[in-house]
């Protein structure tokens, strides 16, 4: 039998809020915080609008670790301080090995690349700052995690693109279930809002120039933001004999691949991934009151999602309170499928399903319950959380009340 793995912790940071109090809460409303740009240069961009974090919180992580950090790791070290404080985590000599950390990421440190790229190329500058390679290295979140913590067991960082954050918590999952650690931290992070990736984006075509309707028939493409989402992770006996406060379960992981396109996805490798998750959990789809969508708001992706959940769910599709929290904080990459765990567990503590923002208008093709603009009570004791990525890589997690 596997072991049971539970959360004690979760921290995030996002355009909705610099915590999970103020993100949940912002959710709970139905407030999106899309909007202008303003702390970028956006240069020549016809894309303009984003979900940033407009001012950080006073963090307390010591200078000397700040100046080595690109933004997507500051993120990630704050959502973990979070978790690990509401966790009740401490290190010491006797558990320092048996406590670790992985991070998801799907870009890296663009922000120092970009200085780098400026100040040689446009400025004439003969060198890069001194940190740019740590601080660019898609495994620095982790790291950062882990000193700031002082977390030694294993450490390392995931990269997936959209589903980063999901396959780091199930990759967390596994190592407890392998004995190789007591407790895990895991999430994903990014930090996209910067000229050379937006510029990235825009070139494929699938930005929104306005903001993020998923699942509405005048939808117009996907918003990218800014963000982090970190959840302690640890086995049910192990928290229980520290006394911690259990928040919920991981019930099960799902994940596959489509094998078929670098960008445009199928319905295959979404079904195949809620299938496996829910034989894993020993759940029946019916079993599922919650579903977080990838969501993204783009034609096809919101089409294909939906007819992949028709057929891993059958008619139980029509009665599953569903929806897309990335109308709210964005598309933020690597840290999405962390912020949206935070959505599964809090809609499972506090009995709300968050709404899908935005929404104005009917689409045949996606005719399922989206939970349109106000969140809605339900009792919610299993929520199903979906990453789809570029790639055709997909995560699918279940979490359970306890």
């Amino acid at each position: 039998m596997h072991k049971r793995v539970v959360i004690t912790g979760i921290g995030g940071i996002c355009g909705l809020g610099t915590n999970v109090p103020a993100i949940w809460g912002e959710m709970r409303a139905g407030r999106s915080a899309i909007g202008p740009i303003v702390n970028s240069e956006l240069h020549d961009l016809k894309i303009r609008v984003g979900c940033e974090i407009k001012t950080l919180p006073d963090h307390g992580i010591d200078r000397k670790q700040v100046v080595s950090m690109d933004r997507f790791s500051l993120l990630a070290t704050i959502a973990a301080r979070e978790a690990a404080q509401q966790a009740g985590l401490t290190s010491h000599a006797a558990n320092t090995y048996r406590m670790g950390a992985i991070v998801g990421v799907g870009v890296c440190g663009w922000e120092a690349i970009e200085e780098s790229y400026r100040a040689i190329l446009l400025e004439g500058k003969n060198r890069t700052g001194i940190f740019t390679v740590p601080k660019v290295m898609p495994g620095a979140a982790a790291g950062h995690v882990s000193m700031n913590l002082g977390l030694r067991g294993p450490v390392f960082g995931i990269t997936s693109a959209c589903s980063s954050s999901n396959h780091a918590i199930a990759s967390a999952v596994d190592q407890i279930r392998l004995g190789r650690a007591d407790i895990m931290v895991a999430g994903g992070t990014d930090a996209p809002l910067v000229w050379g990736i937006l510029k990235g984006w825009e070139a494929l075509r699938v930005l929104a120039p306005d903001t993020c309707r998923p699942f509405s028939a005048d939808r117009q493409g996907l918003v990218l933001g800014e963000g982090a989402g970190m959840a302690v992770l640890e086995t049910y006996e192990h928290a229980v004999a520290r006394g911690a406060t259990i928040l919920a379960e991981i019930a099960g992981v799902g994940l596959s691949g489509d094998a078929s396109d670098i960008v445009a996805p199928t319905i295959e490798g979404p079904e195949a991934a809620m299938r496996f998750c829910l034989v894993e959990a020993g759940l029946n789809p019916e079993d599922i009151d919650y579903l977080n969508a990838h969501g993204t708001g783009t034609k096809a992706n919101d089409q294909i999602e939906t007819a992949a959940i028709k057929r891993v769910f059958g008619d139980h599709a029509h009665r599953l309170s569903i929806s897309s929290t990335k109308s709210m904080h964005a598309h933020c990459l690597g840290a999405s499928g962390a912020l949206e765990l935070i959505a599964c567990i809090m809609a499972i503590r506090d009995g709300i399903v968050p709404p899908t923002a935005n929404f104005r208008e009917a689409d045949a093709d996606c005719d399922l319950d989206i939970t349109p603009n106000v969140a809605r009570e339900r009792k919610v004791r299993v929520a199903m959380s979906n990453s789809f990525a570029f790639g055709g890589t997909n995560a699918v997690l279940a979490v359970k009340a306890v």
